[in-house]
């Protein structure tokens, strides 16, 4: 039996997921983002798509970690942050009603985006964090 606590992965995911969602519902109404989702049906679809390439790509970010701490800022995260880039654009890409205005741009802001909101989940899901009792009883 699984249980979703609110340290396991589990949750983790389920919480980004939901994240993703409401991000990409977000950036179809703020106009600096450039982006077009059809419905949101698709927008469900697109965070799963994206969530499933940002599965595939974990293990060559999880690579570029490896170090010491000091080349992790230098190296590994604008690395990382391009790969994103390149996951956004190719998220849009692969589902037909996820549309850029802006193919250079809007990855970028997008990706931009996702990462400080997946930061401050992150943050909050960390333990002994003052927000963690209240997502708890969000969860449970």
């Amino acid at each position: 039996m699984i249980t979703l606590s609110l340290g396991s992965a589990i949750t983790g995911a389920v919480i980004k997921f939901i994240a993703t969602v409401l991000c990409f519902l977000l950036m179809t109404k703020l106009p600096i983002f450039g982006v077009e989702i059809d419905s949101t049906g698709k927008a469900v679809f697109s965070a799963l798509v994206f969530g499933i390439l940002n599965g595939v790509a974990r293990p060559i970010k999880e690579i570029l970690k490896f170090g010491p701490g000091f080349t992790d800022v230098l190296i590994a995260y604008p690395i990382i942050f391009v790969l994103n880039i390149f996951i956004f654009a190719l998220a849009a890409a692969l589902v037909p009603g996820f549309k850029l205005r802006n193919k250079i741009l809007d990855p970028i802001l997008g990706s931009i985006f996702i990462t400080i909101v997946y930061a401050v989940i992150d943050r909050l899901l960390h333990a002994g964090s003052p927000a963690n009792a209240f997502l708890e009883g969000l969860i449970t």
